[in-house]
């Protein structure tokens, strides 16, 4: 049988901090908690008329919505209506069976799903764009998705489908791993380290305990949900 190698190591690098320097601590002292009204009653980045940006520095709960909008690539601004509609914590035995993560490897870092709608409100095909958001652990360091030699069925990730126009709608699914030690605190969108970051929080779906001596049963049903 094939043995898919997953980037694990290049997956732990990023649980462990190399976007720390997007972490909340390094702010500085001198930086103001919140946007000034002069800020806010003027869009980041310009927008198709009739589009209201979520103000920088919003909370949002998992379930509701959020406009933000990013530069992809140079002069393409890119405008999404996000909907954070799951957080779920899984398991490497539950959710990755047959990729081949070390032993040791599993004991570091965590995997979580983070589940989205994503709506087109610019005016740019943004094809094969990922979808912005990073995971917030609670060290508060920002964490970016994992990426697959292949594609992972249980959580596809988060690059937008062919033919993303503008008007369209797609589900996508992002897979966060988060040290040892640490948990998700929420999504968040923080395109650069000057931006006030919008987030979403709220429950987190932790999975449930599989019972003993039924491993067969068990490996049918992962069978059946990667399916």
């Amino acid at each position: 049988m094939l043995r898919r190698l997953m980037s694990v190591t290049a997956a732990s690098v990023l649980a462990f901090g190399v976007l720390a320097g997007c972490s909340d601590d390094d702010s500085g002292g001198d930086a103001d908690p919140s946007p000034s009204a002069s800020e806010s009653e003027t869009p980041y980045l310009d927008v198709p008329e009739g589009v209201e940006l979520t103000e920088p520095g919003s909370d949002v709960s998992v379930g509701e919505s959020a406009v933000i909008a990013w530069q992809p690539r140079e002069n393409v601004i890119g405008v999404l209506d996000v909907k954070v509609t799951e957080l779920e914590q899984t398991t490497f035995a539950r959710s990755f069976e047959g990729w081949d993560v070390k032993a040791e490897e599993k004991k570091k870092v965590t995997p979580y799903f983070v589940h989205a709608t994503v709506a087109n409100r610019g005016d740019t095909n943004l094809t094969g764009s990922v979808v912005p958001l990073y995971a917030l652990d609670s060290s508060d360091t920002l964490v970016e998705p994992t990426k697959f030699t292949e594609e992972f069925k249980p959580c596809p990730g988060g690059v937008l489908p062919k033919g993303y126009s503008p008007g369209e709608t797609a589900k996508v699914c992002m897979v966060y791993l988060i040290g040892e030690g640490l948990t998700l605190r929420g999504v968040t969108f923080r395109p650069t380290q000057e931006f006030f970051p919008i987030t979403w929080s709220g429950e987190i779906t932790k999975p449930k305990p599989e019972k003993g001596g039924n491993k067969g049963g068990n490996k049918g049903k992962q069978q059946k949900r990667n399916g």
